[in-house]
C-alpha cells in the first residue's frame, strides 16, 4: 500500500495551538501520531511525507522517525532544517531519498507531490490529483475542493484524523460521486 502524511511537526509544542490539536503537550502528540502511523502502515508499505516532519535537529528527527513503520520518502517542506544539518549524513538512510517534488503514478493513476498547494499542476487537465500539505486544513478543506471540482488533496496529518491516508482513499474521495 502507499500513503501520504505531511505536516507531523513532531516535538513543536507550538503548533499544537496555533492548530488547536487535541493534545496537552508535545509528547502526547509525538506518540499519538506515532500509534496512529503504525497502527495502518505495514513494513512493506511505502509512505510519501510531504514535509514539516519536525523543527529539531538530526537526532531528534532520527529518533522518532526511527520508530516509524514502513518505506518513508520525503517531499522537503519549510521546516525540514535537519535535512540541512551536516550530521543528518549519519541518519539519512531513515529516507529512501529525499526531494523537492515528486510525480508518482500509481495505478494508472498520476500524483503530483508538493508541499506547498498550487494552482495548476503537470497533467492538471488530464486527471492527474495533486497532493500537499502546508496550510494546516481540516477535512472539509478536501471535500471543498473536489465540490469546486479540484483534484487537490490535503495529506496534512490536521485533514486526516491525524494518520497517514492511503491513495485508495485519496482515490475513492476525488472520483466517487
Amino acid at each position: 500500500m502507499i500513503y501520504f502524511t505531511s505536516d507531523l511537526h513532531f516535538y513543536h509544542e507550538k503548533i499544537i495551538h496555533h492548530c488547536n490539536r487535541p493534545f496537552r503537550d508535545a509528547q502526547e502528540m509525538n506518540e499519538k501520531l506515532i500509534q496512529n502511523w503504525n497502527s495502518i502502515v505495514a513494513p512493506e508499505d511505502e509512505v510519501y511525507v510531504l514535509g514539516d516532519v519536525t523543527m529539531k535537529g538530526p537526532e531528534q528527527a532520527f529518533a522518532v522517525l526511527s520508530r516509524l513503520s514502513g518505506k518513508k520518502y520525503l517531499i522537503r517542506g519549510n521546516h525540514d532544517y535537519f535535512i540541512d544539518n551536516h550530521e543528518w549524513q549519519n541518519y539519512s538512510w531513515v529516507f529512501q531519498w529525499v526531494k523537492d517534488y515528486y510525480e508518482l503514478i500509481w495505478k494508472n493513476q498520476k500524483f503530483v507531490l508538493f508541499h506547498y498547494p498550487i494552482a495548476e499542476w503537470a497533467d492538471y487537465y488530464k486527471g492527474a490529483i495533486h497532493l500537499h500539505g502546508h496550510q494546516h486544513n481540516r477535512a472539509v478543506y478536501n471535500h471543498q475542493q473536489k465540490q469546486a471540482g479540484l483534484r487537490r488533496y490535503d495529506v496534512g496529518v490536521d485533514a486526516n484524523e491525524f494518520r497517514p491516508v492511503s491513495a485508495e482513499q485519496i482515490l475513492k474521495m476525488v472520483w466517487d460521486n
